[in-house]
């Protein structure tokens, strides 16, 4: 921990020297919450969200708050170390197309709904009316990538080894079950009186409510399928890649792990929800994965299991400015050598794409040291070639 804010009702902990004064502000917030508990953790990749910032973390009792998880249920990583060496460039070229022409990205979706072996089952779709009713829209998006910051990436190891990394989320099924109780939890705290400030943007529901538990079963449900996308991609991406090896390779087991989640968990003596907005689970051995920004090395990391950041560590490198900042002020010229420079396949091709670029985000090196006592790095991964949407 590198500083702690103690002037509000329960302490701030920071893994970071600095942050941005809309984060600090939520973060002030979230100190005062009237059902969180013991202190709020901020990773060092903190930057203001929506309600509670991305790189935030918060302990609570009785209540569970929609708005504390966000819009991208179950957002995370998976790795998959293979025995490859090494890839040439040409086969890289057209590895990246061919993994394209099967993934979709952006606003795309599949054509057809997918086979439904690969989504989570619904043991009872009446208690999950959201789910329910974007099922089938969820078929045909199982398995594709999406946009924003979510990526495929190619990565040589410092072990050696090739390895080939994917972030996605939940796609629009999350986005839809985190509207529709956020909604109905701002309807609700109004009715009944709410001590917490609308303005906070953190309206809960009653863990031992009928609403609350119902917002818990379809969390769930879009955080076991945003790992079942992840799944299908990297099947998909290792498939196209096989098929330019002769004689093909070996891969280790699949590491996963979410970072937009809220989970029942023990710390302090105390039974808690912890919030990990934008915060990957650290706990003692745990297996992580903290990806930089496009052009950056990436990492596999074990848990320290830290109780001070609720066992959890930072999901990335975190934003320094929005994306239409990083679209109006840098400089695309500068942006494009940096990588081109690195001999690394991109996915910048002009101006709108800079709100990903470099440039837009800290230095991940720097957000590793700053928490040497959440994480060990087990491996270093530099970029070869990335696909975003």
């Amino acid at each position: 921990m590198i500083k702690e804010i103690k002037t509000e009702k329960l302490p701030i902990k920071m893994w970071l020297d600095d942050v941005e004064s809309g984060a600090l502000e939520q973060a002030r917030n979230l100190a005062n919450y009237p059902f969180a508990v013991q202190h709020i953790a901020l990773m060092p990749d903190c930057h203001q969200g929506f309600g509670m910032p991305i790189g935030g973390v918060m302990a609570t009792q009785e209540v569970i708050v929609p708005n504390a998880v966000g819009v991208d249920i179950g957002c995370g990583m998976c790795a998959v170390q293979t025995s490859l060496t090494d890839i040439q460039r040409p086969d890289l070229l057209q590895i990246m197309s061919g993994i394209r022409s099967r993934i979709p990205v952006g606003f795309k979706h599949h054509k057809r709904a997918q086979d439904l072996r690969l989504m989570p089952s619904v043991e009872d779709e009446r208690n999950m009316p959201v789910v329910d009713r974007e099922y089938d829209s969820a078929t045909r998006q199982v398995g594709t990538l999406g946009g924003g910051n979510h990526f495929i990436e190619l990565q040589k190891g410092s072990d050696g080894n090739i390895w080939v990394m994917v972030h996605s989320g939940s796609r629009n099924i999350g986005k839809q079950v985190a509207d529709y109780y956020n909604r109905m939890a701002i309807r609700l705290n109004e009715k009944w009186k709410s001590p917490v400030p609308r303005g906070y943007q953190l309206a809960y529901l009653p863990i031992d409510s009928r609403e609350g538990q119902q917002y818990i079963r379809e969390m769930h449900y879009c955080v076991d399928f945003a790992l079942a996308s992840r799944k299908l991609m990297m099947e998909r991406s290792l498939n196209v890649i096989k098929s330019f090896i002769p004689g093909g390779f070996e891969t280790a087991p699949m590491i996963n792990i979410a970072h937009n989640y809220a989970a029942f968990e023990k710390h302090y003596g105390l039974d808690v929800v912890v919030h990990r907005k934008g915060a990957t689970k650290a706990s003692t051995d745990t297996v992580g994965i903290i990806p930089g920004s496009q052009g950056a090395n990436s990492y596999i990391v074990k848990g320290k299991g830290n109780i001070n950041s609720f066992e959890s560590c930072s999901h990335g490198a975190g934003r320094t400015m929005g994306r239409k900042e990083a679209i109006r002020s840098l400089d695309l010229a500068a942006e494009l050598k940096k990588l081109n420079d690195q001999g690394i396949l991109h996915a910048i091709r002009g101006r709108r794409d800079l709100e990903e670029a470099a440039g837009a985000y800290k230095d991940i090196s720097k957000v590793m040291q700053q928490q040497e006592d959440l994480v060990d790095i087990l491996c270093e991964l530099s970029p070869l070639a990335v696909i975003k949407g």
